[in-house]
């Protein structure tokens, strides 16, 4: 420690009250020697009243320090350093000494709600479970459990608590579920609540209302909060203090404006670089060497009308959608969960019938074709899923995946398809070295590259794009744009880009389609919509885009 770190930390100790939770020399090690660590040295406070931003990608050490502070990581794995918690070392407490804490004292909203709730019981017999389990004196009369559930939700901000609290997890949406996950952490008055990537999965507006409701829960109720996030710009807006790990150990740390303002590690420096926020134009440059669009459209939907049927109710999810999307361009579908973002993805991958209108790809109208003319359209138009490791085959190796759909549609010789194999790999910048792998063995950069190889293996007109970088960090989610737009310039494809992630939409798309319960609310040029929106819907949903100015959290000086 230099001399001047070592009086500011004299001065802190001087002036300031103990913090709340006190991380000191962290060190985990997951094979039980921590002479070869997976975390190491890693040191924070979080003191009341206050939150701090965990930062970091994938690997980074982010939950192996959540797991650590929680104590869930198993009696095998060696843990050293210390994590004073109300000045007492909780990684020296016996599991039944800590059970008091764990819940009651520190609260846990965890990443995955449908993973963390019980499929097949009620919500409210999953509250109920809370109230037995904390000791608290005001939850000893279960006959008043259903009042106090009801106010919780509440609480929380359900609309309707009522009939939350009589569904099962499937019923309620998930910024729902996330409300509930809150609820429960909240109900046994913790002073700390850790939050691990709690809005990752959740739609931009959805993510405002999840994080305005933590900080206004953490000002009512005097909580400090520990936030778990790859989202930097997030940290920042949100954040008192941010966290920089990488492989293990800190990178960098202080106030937030101290770290986005002037990062001083070179790590930190390209992790801010990588926000999309911060540069909507980063791809310009690249998205400028495109070849100009040929006149007819790689894929035009024209009035496109779908309806369900719901019980005794029908439900509208498309009323009247049109768009076109020119070679080698990329349009946005944007919108909160129930727009009609998927359902007309579906529809455009024929895997559902519009009940009118028309999807014409490559010239072709294929709005009504029938079995076999629609396998022989589908070889224009491939799909990239949200999560390469549940749409991939674990089985399967890179080359039998990457070459499968050549073998479907009895392309080639096997020779012929191998060096097929190789040659998208190497248009999504894999080697052949990856051929023998499994999917278990690559990050999920890379599982998303052999996904976007596997659909390019049929040399496609248009892609569709279902969210493809929503569960990647901001570093490998720059890396996945940039290989979309050198395929761009290299083979003129098109892309239908899906997503909820309005910063990516601004940086990927060059026009956008702005939905809302299935109905247009705006579509032109991206940088005309999110530079003027004319609708509400749409200024609502671009004011939700976390930012971060430098002087938003206090000033440097």
């Amino acid at each position: 420690m230099t001399a001047t770190a070592e009086l500011r930390e004299n001065a802190h100790s001087i002036s300031d009250p103990a913090p709340l939770l006190a991380v000191r020399d962290l060190a985990v090690a997951y094979d039980g020697n921590l002479n070869h660590p997976t975390v190491s040295g890693v040191s924070f406070d979080v003191r009341a009243g206050s939150t701090v931003a965990i930062v970091g990608e994938s690997g980074s050490g982010k939950s192996t320090v959540v797991g650590a502070v929680l104590k869930l990581l198993g009696d095998r794995v060696a843990v050293g350093g210390t994590v004073e918690f109300g000045e007492r070392d909780i990684l020296r407490l016996r599991e039944r000494d800590f059970r008091r804490i764990r819940g009651r004292r520190i609260g846990f909203v965890p990443q995955d709600p449908t993973a963390s709730l019980n499929p097949v019981r009620r919500i409210d017999r999953q509250i109920f479970e809370a109230f037995r389990s904390s000791g608290l004196p005001e939850y000893a009369q279960p006959r008043n459990f259903h009042d106090q559930a009801v106010a919780l939700l509440d609480s929380v901000g359900i609309p309707t608590p009522e009939r939350a609290l009589h569904s099962y997890p499937h019923q309620l949406s998930g910024g729902q579920l996330q409300r509930v996950l809150i609820g429960i952490a909240i109900s046994q008055r913790p002073a700390l609540i850790v939050a691990d990537e709690p809005t990752s999965a959740l739609d931009v507006t959805i993510q405002k209302t999840i994080l305005d409701l933590i900080d206004r829960l953490k000002t009512e109720r005097d909580l400090s909060v520990l936030l778990i996030t790859h989202d930097l710009s997030l940290a920042a807006e949100r954040a008192d203090t941010v966290v920089v790990l990488n492989r293990g150990r800190v990178e960098e740390s202080g106030t937030s404006a101290e770290v986005l303002a002037d990062p001083k590690s070179t790590y930190a420096r390209n992790l801010i670089g990588d926000i999309p926020s911060i540069d909507p134009d980063r791809f310009a440059a690249a998205k400028a060497e495109r070849a100009l669009p040929d006149t007819e459209p790689a894929l035009s939907v024209v009035d496109i009308h779908k309806a369900f049927d719901v019980g005794r109710h029908r439900i509208q999810a498309l009323d009247g959608v049109s768009f076109e999307i020119p070679a080698g361009r990329t349009h946005a579908l944007v919108g909160e969960s129930g727009s009609g973002k998927s359902t007309l993805a579906r529809l455009v991958l024929r895997l559902e019938e519009p009940d009118a209108g028309q999807i014409v790809v490559a010239g072709q109208d294929i709005s009504h074709l029938g079995t076999r003319g629609l396998r022989d359209a589908r070889r224009h138009l491939q799909l990239v899923y949200q999560n390469p490791f549940h749409s991939l085959d674990p089985t399967y190796s890179v080359e039998q995946l990457v070459a499968e759909p050549l073998v479907r549609y009895k392309i080639g010789s096997r020779t012929g398809r191998r060096e097929r194999a190789v040659e998208v790999l190497d248009l999504v910048g894999l080697d052949q070295t990856f051929l023998r792998r499994r999917i278990r063995a690559l990050s999920g950069g890379q599982r998303q590259r052999v996904a976007i190889a596997r659909a390019l293996s049929l040399s496609p007109k248009v892609l569709v794009l279902d969210e493809p970088t929503s569960a990647l960090d901001v570093t490998v989610q720059a890396q996945i744009l940039q290989v979309l737009i050198e395929l761009q310039v290299r083979l003129g494809v098109s892309y239908l880009f899906i997503s909820h992630d309005l910063s990516v939409v601004r940086q990927l798309s060059d026009t956008v389609t702005v939905l809302r319960r299935g109905v247009v609310q705006e579509a032109g040029r991206t940088e005309d919509v999110f530079s003027a929106p004319t609708s509400e819907y749409t200024r609502k949903l671009v004011r939700s885009i976390p930012t971060w100015e430098p002087n938003e959290k206090g000033d440097t000086a």
